[in-house]
């Protein structure tokens, strides 16, 4: 008598297996994101183990292995081909995430007719819009040709059946959690379903060469739906980052096997679909108010690209036993480590304050080159007197008060003289061997206090 399916419980935010139902996942915290799923039987194997098959040749050692560079074609969109390291290389697996509205398909629509502008022939799947609703997009973006192929299906068996007719250079798949896999029970977009389809993507972009591009859901959490393995499997990971009631967006690489992860690219959502921001650090300090108190420029390293950014801090009496610290596109804990420094090195007294740090446009801060910065717009909201215009400010802080030289200053430091800032406050440790830049004063500071002194 066959033995009946085993009933397993799958959690459909990180994939923990339990089984039996629980209300809360243990690994990711979800509530209620267990879905129930019966394991497939396999066929039982004959007794006896049978002998492995000898392989067909040898595996190559790595001397032996021709060292090829990867073939790489621009989409047309600079700022999508710096994100991407150069360009979509031949057969990778790119995978697109962010909100609901904040324009991954628009972006995906326009570089398809860039390249296909360029001779490629483009497969748009989607299991979200009909044919004629691409069509109605695609018209007020100004997308046309016919190198582009749309279907509109959630069948993965019969994308890849046009795939196969078509022989496109490029596929899109918007969006991964809608396509599924028939013969499994469970429903698309479950881990199950993810995995399967992007294992199936994945050996078509392998063994046919065409780039594959997968746009995904995100959770309320802001991670990607869907099983983790999703991330492994692919071989590039891009996040639109910023507030879709806004029109300017940060294009972001989280994971790139063939380029940086520290690149970003800008855009603006216009009428007519995304516009590049040639210029971040004009568009970041464009609100900028003349004169303000708590708030400071630096010159922070996004990959190889210098952006000035405009941090503002607000320092205000607590009216709670413990003081709050709150920040926004800076790592909080790092801020409460600023706030030790200036407290224990610098004399402030900050325990009872509260304080609060903000990137302003939206960016999510992570070089330690801001340290100083963030400093000094505390030190302004506390005196209440603004850092002068024309200052921007370089360097990293230690718990001794030091400040600690930085990596590229050449290029940090040009790009404040481009954007117009006339002084510059930098550690010591980077004048030796800095060469003087033409209209812009560069001045040194050891420690967190000599900094202030200057500024104050």
């Amino acid at each position: 008598m066959p033995k009946s399916p085993r009933t397993r419980y799958v959690c459909q935010e990180c994939g923990y297996e339990t089984p039996r139902w629980m209300g809360k996942c243990p690994d990711c915290g979800s509530w209620n994101s267990f879905e129930e799923q019966k394991e497939e039987t396999a066929p039982a194997a004959p007794k006896g183990r049978p002998a492995p098959l000898p392989p067909e040749k040898p595996a190559p050692s790595l001397d032996e292995v021709e060292a090829e560079a990867e073939a790489r074609t621009p989409t047309g969109i600079r700022e999508l081909d710096r994100v991407l390291g150069g360009g979509i290389v031949a057969g990778s697996l790119t995978l697109i995430g962010g909100d609901p509205g904040i324009g991954k398909s628009t972006l995906l629509l326009q570089a398809a007719d860039r390249l296909a502008a360029d001779g490629a022939r483009v497969l748009y799947a989607s299991g979200e819009e009909s044919v004629r609703q691409i069509k109605m997009r695609a018209q007020r973006l100004g997308v046309g040709g016919g190198n582009i192929h749309v279907v509109s299906e959630t069948d993965i068996e019969r994308v890849e059946a046009q795939r196969a007719a078509l022989s496109p250079d490029f596929m899109v798949i918007d969006s991964i959690q809608t396509m599924f896999l028939p013969g499994r029970s469970s429903a698309p977009g479950s881990v199950s379903q993810v995995r399967e389809v992007t294992s199936r993507l994945m050996q078509s972009a392998k063994q046919t060469g065409v780039s594959v591009l997968l746009v995904g859901h995100v959770t309320k959490e802001g991670a990607l739906a869907g099983p983790r393995v999703l991330e492994h499997m692919v071989d590039a990971v891009l996040y639109f980052e910023g507030d879709r009631r806004q029109d300017h967006r940060i294009l972001r690489a989280a994971k790139n096997r063939f380029g940086s992860i520290n690149e970003i690219g800008v855009f603006r959502m216009q009428e007519d679909g995304m516009a590049e921001v040639p210029n971040p650090s004009e568009f970041l300090l464009s609100g900028r108010l003349p004169g303000a108190t708590g708030a400071a420029v630096t010159a922070a390293m996004e990959g190889s690209r210098p952006v000035l950014v405009d941090i503002q801090a607000l320092v205000a009496p607590t009216l709670f036993a413990s003081p709050r610290r709150q920040a926004l596109g800076f790592d909080r804990d790092r801020m409460a480590l600023l706030l030790a420094v200036l407290e224990k090195r610098a004399g402030f007294p900050l325990y009872n304050q509260d304080a609060y740090v903000n990137v302003a446009g939206g960016l999510e801060l992570d070089d330690p080159a801001a340290d100083l910065c963030v400093a000094a717009a505390l030190v302004s909201s506390i005196k209440n007197q603004p850092v002068p215009e024309d200052w921007a400010l370089i360097g990293e802080l230690g718990l001794s008060g030091e400040v600690r030289a930085v990596s590229q200053i050449d290029r940090r430091l040009n790009e404040c003289r481009r954007m117009g800032f006339s002084n510059v406050l930098v550690p010591s440790g980077n004048l030796r061997g800095l060469k003087p830049v033409e209209g812009l004063q560069v001045f040194g500071a050891s420690t967190v206090q000599k900094a202030l002194s200057m500024l104050f």
